[in-house]
């Protein structure tokens, strides 16, 4: 149909709609060709290093054998089949697996196909939890503000109302309840005004709350903002003693980003229902799963309301459980923590001249992940071409220019990337 890659480049520009992007101005594309390893090779023969591991899910970089041979395993008996009324062995492999690596008490698995409609199931699971126990005025949760849970409508109802991606549909999202956001960066200290104001909010909405959703520990697309274990070991606390359900949302977080498997991990504590995507398959498609506590799962199971209404067409895909299987092992099965310790020890040190920059607001560093947030928001369209130029694929939002590499990067490699960070955020002084 195209001759050459330019042509395509030119049908994608007048025809497709990326992400975040408006038609009308769009930012640039780059034609990718192959991708092998943390390298992305370009159409035109430049090969980029990736700082993003594909939006945080190919942790184990690409075009990996081990969970090629799944795929192609997989095939050769069914590529997909409905699981209404059927089930196979990947998905009862993945769910063993997702009930033994968490929380015990989370013994019940719901498979979706992305981030975003896992928490719109951990959603239905709280409203219905509590319908089912004959309180339907349970319908609102509590959140804090700068989150970021999805692009659907139940997932943008929980994000950042004002400051978030999705204050245009504010006026047809449900209604919900947002704290005061913890101190960012103080990963020690207790926030005890955002915690005071948690609670007023909890206590005197309690009739009407049926959860409380949180992104553990790092809030992501909302602004790479850290916060304290000791303010989430608060909230857990504040839910047990007003009887909220806990929904962490652990789609960013999860399988070791943060240097625990899960970020809860790291204040001793557990949900009530879990939410997990993105690095679940090793970046090669889309799965999710929420997982949820015995109390939930009885307390829907037993009530007024006992059949849990969701079921995506491609649920528990096959193919998508096999690659999750390889990719869980592999994960496992490998020096996984010192790999995210020796990339935090790293950015850190890489990262820290940044902070005598002007441009530069702060820079903060967690687990395998590095962020510079700067005064003022970046302009992509100068930005994202500048970075491919130097040979490193980083994707900047808003204020920030940040890296989230794949588990298996080389310590040269990763400096490139953290060089050519340096370099562009200095270039805007100029």
């Amino acid at each position: 149909m195209f001759d050459d890659w330019n042509a395509r480049a030119n049908f994608d520009k007048q025809h497709i709609w990326h992400p975040y992007t408006s038609l009308n101005h769009p930012t640039p594309v780059f034609p990718v060709a192959s991708a092998s390893g943390v390298r992305l090779r370009l159409a035109d023969g430049r090969e980029l290093i990736d700082g993003m591991s594909s939006w945080w899910a190919a942790i184990h970089g690409y075009n990996h054998p081990v969970l090629n041979a799944a795929i192609e395993e997989q095939l050769k008996s069914m590529s997909h089949v409905m699981f209404g009324g059927l089930t196979h062995q990947p998905a009862i492999d993945l769910a063993q697996t997702l009930i033994n690596i968490t929380y015990d008490d989370l013994q019940h698995v719901f498979f979706a196909d992305s981030g975003s409609v896992s928490v719109e199931v951990a959603i239905k699971m709280a409203i219905q939890y509590w319908a089912s126990q004959g309180q339907h005025q349970k319908q609102r949760l509590l959140t804090i503000k700068n989150g970021y849970h999805g692009d659907t409508f139940g997932a943008m109802a929980v994000c950042d109302p004002d400051n978030g991606m999705h204050h245009l549909f504010n006026d047809v999202l449900a209604k919900h309840l947002f704290a005061k956001s913890p101190n960012c960066g103080k990963q020690q200290a207790y926030d005890a005004d955002a915690i005071d104001n948690f609670e007023r909010l909890l206590k005197g909405n309690l009739n009407s709350i049926a959860a409380v959703i949180l992104e553990p520990l790092v809030q992501g697309a909302g602004g790479m903002r850290f916060y304290s274990t000791a303010y989430l070991k608060k909230v857990r606390e504040l839910c047990d003693e007003y009887n909220v359900l806990l929904i962490l949302d652990e789609i960013a977080t999860g399988f070791g980003r943060t240097g625990s498997l899960f970020a809860y991990e790291q204040a001793n504590i557990a949900p009530d229902i879990l939410c997990v995507g993105k690095a679940l398959t090793g970046g090669y498609l889309s799965l999710s799963a929420t997982l949820c506590s015995r109390k939930v799962a009885n307390g829907i199971g037993s009530g007024q309301h006992p059949t849990l209404m969701h079921g995506p067409t491609f649920m528990a895909n096959p193919l998508a459980c096999a690659v999750a299987n390889a990719s869980l092992s592999l994960l496992l099965n490998s020096p996984w923590q010192q790999r995210i310790n020796n990339i935090e020890k790293q950015l850190q040190q890489e990262l820290a001249p940044c902070h005598t920059l002007s441009a530069v607001k702060d820079v903060r560093v967690k687990g395998g992940i590095g962020a510079i947030e700067l005064h003022k928001p970046v302009d992509i369209h100068w930005m994202q071409p500048r970075f491919v130029e130097l040979g490193v694929w980083v994707r900047p939002f808003s204020t920030l220019v940040y890296v989230m590499p794949p588990y298996i990067i080389e310590p040269a490699d990763l400096s490139k990337v953290t060089s050519a960070m340096f370099q562009v955020v200095s270039e805007i002084n100029g």
